[in-house]
């Protein structure tokens, strides 16, 4: 589809066809002798028209192909979005498992006490039932794996990948953002598009102006008439009174709107940019401290040593283990968010 844009753009802007006309006429009285009269013409704009058109022509393939690096890119976006959605859940997926055997130990070994009648039947049950939760738990974060392994296989063409990365790559933000920003409006297609589109109404204001001017013929003539015969060359001039009325006013008012509404993309753009840098900033600094602060505070070994000598009871154990297994949800969801969002901040770089 491209590529016959590309070819489309590029007719409609060469010479009009030559025409050729032979008449052939009978005289009465007979004795006069026959007609015969042929004729080749070709008829011509003023040369600026070609050369707008040709411009024209050159800016409606860049926007082409602007079109195209913007589907691309927001392809690009949505696969990366996907896969860090992925490493969320990879990461979710070995956390539950590293939880499910630590459960599994729980469960086993109050199975053992149950048996041997060192607890009740309530605390037994606790551990069989968190050790279920964690079961589905699992289940569900296996379901959701899936569903978005299934979304970058079409993405992929229909072929399978296999991705099991769980952590996510260090993405600085830029120091100057007005700087970045800079570089980010230069390489945006949307804008970029709409550039173009502003250089092609203020080239087809030019154009409208050159088609005002007269039209130009030329061509050869040969008559016969019996013995006689002439021949010489054609001129013709063609005033376009009333053909273009208004084309240029209409010419200059599209201008007018693509000015107006590249103004306001561009704020439009940039707006939405400090905000996500804004954001993302929020949430690299809240990330970071978070995790600083929930390392400080890991104590699932000193709750094992403290269930295991009978200092607390199960339930005590596994509402203690529950903040803390929920604060390790958070801190994957908060890297989950920033990342997503810096992936929309850096679409276009």
């Amino acid at each position: 589809a491209c590529n016959s844009e590309l070819m489309e753009n590029k007719t409609g802007i060469f010479l009009e066809n030559p025409e050729f006309e032979f008449h052939y006429l009978w005289s009465d009285p007979t004795n006069i002798g026959q007609r015969t009269d042929v004729s080749i013409t070709q008829s011509f704009d003023f040369p600026t028209v070609y050369s707008h058109q040709s411009a024209i022509s050159d800016i409606k393939n860049e926007q082409v192909e602007l079109r195209f690096l913007k589907e691309q890119k927001s392809l690009v976006l949505e696969t990366r979005l996907l896969l860090l959605e992925l490493i969320y859940y990879n990461a979710l997926n070995q956390q539950l498992k590293n939880r499910l055997t630590h459960a599994q130990s729980i469960a086993s070994s109050y199975q053992s006490k149950f048996n041997a009648g060192e607890c009740n039947i309530l605390e037994y049950n606790k551990s069989q039932l968190n050790l279920l939760n964690l079961q589905k738990e699992l289940e569900s974060i296996e379901i959701e794996r899936q569903l978005l392994l299934a979304q970058l296989r079409t993405l992929n063409g229909g072929k399978a990948l296999v991705f099991d990365q769980s952590q996510y790559e260090t993405v600085d933000l830029p120091l100057d953002f007005e700087q970045w920003y800079a570089q980010a409006e230069a390489v945006n297609p949307v804008l970029n598009w709409i550039k173009q589109e502003l250089e092609l109404s203020q080239r087809k204001i030019k154009l409208s102006k050159a088609q005002s001017l007269p039209k130009l013929q030329a061509g050869y003539m040969s008559e016969a008439v019996g013995v006689e015969k002439f021949q010489g060359l054609i001129v013709g001039l063609s005033i376009p009174l009333w053909e273009n009325k208004n084309t240029v006013k209409f010419a200059k008012a599209n201008t007018e709107a693509m000015l107006s509404l590249s103004t306001d993309r561009k704020l439009e753009f940039y707006h939405h940019l400090r905000s996500l840098y804004e954001k993302s900033n929020s949430l690299m600094i809240n990330t970071t401290d978070y995790r600083e602060q929930l390392s400080k505070y890991e104590h699932s070994e000193l709750l094992n040593k403290a269930l295991d000598k009978g200092q607390i009871t199960l339930i005590d154990y596994m509402l203690e283990l529950a903040i803390y297994y929920k604060s390790q949800d958070n801190l994957l969801e908060m890297e989950r968010n920033l990342n997503l969002n810096l992936a929309k901040l850096y679409q276009f770089m």
